[in-house]
C-alpha cells in the first residue's frame, strides 16, 4: 500500500492557538484525507513545542512552571483540534519521555561522528527567534529583542554540509516547495554557511532537553524541536515502523520557519546519514488589513469564535477556499461571509434543497429511475466521472485551493443544469423526463459531497446520509433509485450581512 506521511510545525505553548495554527493543521488533515480516500495508508503528526526561552519567560509572566504552563495550554490546541475535526495520528509533546530520550541519542550521535564541537561565541542573539542571528540579518530590522551575547556553548558542523545541501536542492526541485521559496533558500546558501550553535548554558536558560555529554547545558529548542518528524515514527526505537514511514511526503510549515527547516534540518539529517523529506512546502500568512495576525497587534483572528458563530464545516471550507498555496491570505469578515453565502448557501446547500424538494414533492420522496439519458445529462455524467481524478491530481501538487473550486465549479453546473431543465415543469407532462433531470442531479449532488468530504466532513456526512449514500464512493451510478430520502434542516442558512 502507498503511503503518506504529512506533518505540521509543532506550535510553541507560549499562548492560545489562533487562525494561523488552525490553517496549517486543518490543511494537513485535508491533506490526509484525500490520501485516505486514495486507499493510502496515511500518518499525520502534529503536536507542540514546550522547550525554550519563549515558553518560559511565557510562563514566568503567569507565575507558574514552564511544565505546568504546557501543561495547562495543550488541552487548549487539542480543543480546538478536535472542534475542528482533525484526525491526526499522533500528538507530540517535546516534554514526552518518548521524543526527549531520541533527541538525547541524536545528540550524542552526531557527537561522536565529530559534527559537535564547543567554542566560544560572541554574537547578536535574537530572543524572540531564540537563535543568534547575522549583522545582515540584524539590519533587515526584522527580527526582535536583539542582544550581544558571548559565551562558550556546542556547535553543530552545519556548514560541512553547504555544498551538499546546494546541490541536492539544485537536483530535486520539487523539495522545497513553492518555487519562489526554494529559489529564496539558494540565494541563501551563496553566502557561507556558519555552524550552528546548539546548546544554551542552564546559567542563562534551563528549560529544555539537557545535552547528555555535558549537563551544564541544554539543547537549542531548534535542534529538539525539529527531531520529532523522525522520532515519533521510530527513529532509534521502532526500526520497523521507522523503515515503513521516513521520508516524510511533506512537511507543511510557515514561511516564517522556512529557513530552519530547509537549511538547519536538512544538515541534520545528512550528519545522521537519513534520507531527506520529500517536500518542504511553505505556505503564506493569513493577514488582516494586509497585515500579519499578530498579539501585539490586537488583530488575532481566534477560530473558536468563527466556529461558534457559523459551524466547522464553514470554517475549513474558508480556509482551503480562500488561501492559494504559497501565497498570503487576507481574513475579513466580509470575504467569510460573501464565501460562505455564495459557495456554501447559494450552491451547494441549494442544490441539496432543490434535490430533496423537488423528490419530496413530485417524486414521493424517493428516488426516481435515471431513464435513457439525453446528451444533457451525458455532459453532467461526464464531467462527474473527470472530477475525482481532476481533484486528486490537484491536491497531489499541493493545489488545494484549485481542488476545492473544481468541486464548487461543478456543483454550479448542476444549479444550471436543473434550472434550464425545470423539472417542476417537466413534472405536469413528463414524470419519467423529470425523474432523469432529478437522479442526475442528485447523483451529481452525491459525488461533488464526497469529493468535499476532507474539507467539510461534518456536512457532507449530513448529505450522504439524506441521499441515503453513506458507504458511496466517487463512481457514477452509485445513488441506489428507490431510496427515501431523509428531510432535512438548510444546510447553510444564508448569513445575514446586518446582524453579522
Amino acid at each position: 500500500m502507498k503511503k503518506f506521511y504529512v506533518t505540521t510545525p509543532i506550535y510553541y505553548v507560549n499562548d492560545s492557538p489562533h487562525i494561523g495554527h488552525a490553517y496549517t493543521t486543518i490543511l494537513a488533515d485535508v491533506l490526509s484525507r484525500y490520501h485516505r480516500g486514495a486507499g493510502e495508508d496515511v500518518f499525520f503528526l502534529t503536536g507542540l513545542d514546550e522547550h525554550g526561552q519563549k515558553v518560559k519567560q511565557a510562563a514566568e509572566k503567569r507565575g507558574m512552571s514552564p511544565q505546568a504552563h504546557a501543561d495547562d495550554l495543550a488541552p487548549r490546541f487539542l480543543n480546538l483540534w478536535k472542534k475542528l475535526d482533525i484526525r491526526y495520528d499522533d500528538f507530540v509533546r517535546t516534554t514526552q519521555e518518548r521524543h526527549k530520550k531520541i533527541v538525547q541519542a541524536v545528540l550524542q550521535k552526531v557527537h561522536d561522528a565529530g559534527d559537535i564541537y564547543s567554542g566560544e561565541y560572541e554574537g547578536l542573539y535574537s530572543v524572540a527567534e531564540e537563535r543568534f542571528i547575522t549583522p545582515e540579518e540584524h539590519a533587515t530590522g526584522q527580527f526582535r529583542d536583539v542582544k550581544t551575547i558571548k559565551e562558550k556553548n556546542y556547535f553543530f558542523r552545519m556548514g560541512k554540509y553547504q555544498q551538499k545541501l546546494i546541490d541536492y536542492i539544485q537536483a530535486h526541485p520539487d523539495f522545497i516547495r513553492p518555487e519562489h521559496r526554494r529559489n529564496e533558500m539558494l540565494g541563501f546558501l551563496k553566502q557561507p554557511l556558519e555552524d550552528l550553535c546548539i546548546s544554551r548554558p542552564k546559567s542563562r536558560m534551563d528549560w529544555g532537553i539537557e545535552i547528555p555529554f555535558d549537563k551544564d547545558y541544554v539543547t537549542y529548542v531548534w535542534f529538539d524541536a525539529l527531531i520529532n518528524y523522525i522520532s515519533i515514527p521510530g527513529y532509534m526505537s521502532d526500526e520497523k515502523k521507522f523503515a515503513k514511514w521516513w521520508p516524510a511526503d511533506v512537511h507543511l510549515i510557515g514561511k516564517d520557519i522556512l529557513t530552519t527547516h530547509s537549511i538547519y534540518w536538512p544538515t541534520m539529517l545528512f550528519s545522521l546519514g537519513l534520507p531527506l523529506p520529500k517536500v518542504i512546502f511553505a505556505h503564506g500568512w493569513w493577514l488582516t488589513g494586509q497585515a500579519k495576525m499578530s498579539k501585539s497587534l490586537g488583530n488575532v483572528v481566534n477560530p473558536l469564535d468563527l466556529i461558534e458563530q457559523y459551524g466547522v464545516d464553514a470554517v475549513r471550507y474558508y480556509l482551503m477556499r480562500e488561501m492559494v498555496l504559497g501565497q498570503d491570505a487576507n481574513f475579513t469578515l466580509e470575504s467569510f461571509i460573501k464565501c460562505f453565502n455564495s459557495d456554501l448557501a447559494n450552491d451547494y446547500g441549494n442544490l441539496l434543497n432543490r434535490v430533496s424538494g423537488l423528490t419530496a414533492k413530485n417524486h414521493g420522496g424517493i428516488v426516481p429511475k435515471p431513464g435513457a439519458l439525453t446528451p444533457a445529462e451525458e455532459e453532467i455524467k461526464k464531467l462527474a466521472e473527470t472530477l475525482p481524478g481532476q481533484v486528486r491530481e490537484l491536491v497531489a501538487v499541493f493545489k488545494v485551493q484549485e481542488a476545492v473550486t473544481a468541486v464548487i465549479e461543478f456543483v454550479r453546473v448542476l444549479n444550471k443544469y436543473v434550472e434550464t431543465q425545470a423539472p417542476w415543469k417537466l413534472a405536469k407532462t413528463d414524470m419519467e423526463a423529470a425523474g432523469r433531470v432529478i437522479y442526475t442531479a442528485a447523483e451529481g449532488l452525491r459525488i461533488a459531497t464526497v469529493m468535499l468530504e476532507p474539507v467539510m466532513p461534518v456536512k457532507t456526512a449530513t448529505v450522504l446520509d439524506v441521499l441515503g449514500a453513506t458507504d458511496s464512493g466517487s463512481v457514477w451510478g452509485q445513488l441506489k433509485a428507490g431510496t427515501v430520502l431523509k428531510t432535512h434542516p438548510p444546510l447553510f442558512p444564508r448569513i445575514e450581512v446586518e446582524k453579522a
